[in-house]
């Protein structure tokens, strides 16, 4: 999976928005909103953007977005942002069809980026869960794994969360309208802790938390109410996830629970998935 922070991704896309142009020959840029196979929670943050989105209507063509508008039209589209992880054959095509239509193509939230929840399916046998689940499992046509959109076509930028951040998408929509890099930010949680004055959780309350070696972008919502970062914002740039581990289990985490929270949001990650295969369930310590 491409790293969020490459400048190969963060870099504005060779046929950039003509910003620039005079406004009597000025055409707007087109945006167009996808859905893989998600909850929508990322495509709602972009509705719940509200006056933001307003502003935004007025200076692009929302080409299609079934979230918001049963409008649609054909592209090619100067920006695309793509929700949801590929877990279909249908979704591996429709992917390819939307990359080859995008000038610059986003991928929005934990699913889009890191596979999601449903990644967790790549661990087990999908035969056996679909065979146990729907009485005609012939039918169902899905692939024995979840995988980011990144593992099937190229991605121009990748924005984290689950869902995703609103001033996070605000800047990324802004810088790529003018023309710059986004300014997201790439270090850790703990930054964040530090910078509303939160008390690490760690270190004062002994609870075991992800914040360490997860990139930024939430505000530390959740060690700010008590509990530990669970990591859905993915890893950090420049962090070891598996470093992490020992300090986990001094806090009193299992092997299980090291294994089950490093594969909640992010199952695809690679990072988190090597710190979740480096530990083994088998070996669990009588009485913990």
């Amino acid at each position: 999976m491409p790293a969020q922070n490459e400048p190969a991704q963060n870099e504005p896309a060779q046929n950039e928005p003509a910003g620039n142009e005079p406004a009597g020959n000025r055409t707007r840029p087109r945006l167009a909103v996808w859905k893989l196979a998600s909850c929508d929670g990322c495509q709602l943050t972009v509705l719940d953007c509200q006056d933001e989105l307003l502003a935004l209507a007025a200076e692009v063509e929302i080409a299609h977005f079934a979230e918001a508008s049963s409008a649609e039209a054909a592209g090619p589209y100067d920006v695309s942002l793509v929700e949801g992880s590929v877990t279909t054959p249908e979704d591996a095509r429709r992917i390819r069809e939307i990359r080859a239509q995008s000038a610059t193509l986003v991928t929005i939230g934990a699913c889009a980026t890191a596979g999601g929840i449903q990644a967790l399916r790549n661990f087990a046998d999908v035969a056996e869960f679909t065979s146990a689940v729907y009485a005609r499992p012939e039918y169902i046509e899905t692939l024995a794994t979840s995988t980011p959109v990144a593992s099937h076509v190229s991605v121009d930028f990748e924005l984290r969360g689950c869902p995703i951040d609103k001033l996070q998408l605000g800047e990324l929509l802004a810088a790529l309208l003018a023309g710059r890099r986004p300014r997201i930010p790439a270090h850790s949680v703990c930054h964040e802790c530090k910078r509303r004055g939160t008390t690490c959780i760690m270190v004062a309350h002994q609870t075991p938390c992800l914040g360490p070696v997860t990139q930024a972008g939430c505000g530390a919502i959740c060690p700010a109410s008590g509990r530990g970062c669970y990591g859905c914002y993915g890893p950090a740039a420049g962090t070891s996830p598996i470093a992490l581990i020992p300090g986990l289990r001094q806090l009193g985490m299992t092997e299980t629970d090291v294994n089950r929270v490093f594969l909640t949001f992010n199952a695809g990650s690679a990072e988190f998935a090597a710190a979740a295969g480096s530990v083994s369930p088998d070996r669990e310590e009588p009485g913990r």
